[in-house]
């Protein structure tokens, strides 16, 4: 199987915390935006929302995505 990563989805400023049915939201908490993915083979890519790869920073979030997700599975969420 052969995809490519989304682009990130990025957070949007609103004048008031109602919010609408059927909308959640949640704090913004500093971090780091990322995109996971991981494909057939034992590849796993991180990487920014600007697109760079990060997956050699983080081995720990690797080794825990080759040892808990399967394949062909993409992930984005803050770090």
């Amino acid at each position: 199987m052969t995809w490519s990563l989304p682009e990130p989805m990025l957070t949007v400023a609103v004048d008031s915390p109602v919010l609408s049915t059927g909308w959640a939201a949640e704090p913004k908490w500093d971090g780091y935006r990322a995109q996971l993915a991981v494909y057939a083979g034992g590849r796993v890519l991180l990487r920014s929302r600007r697109g760079t790869d990060m997956t050699a920073l983080f081995p720990e979030i690797r080794a825990a995505a080759l040892a808990h997700l399967p394949e062909d599975t993409g992930l984005d969420g803050v770090m």
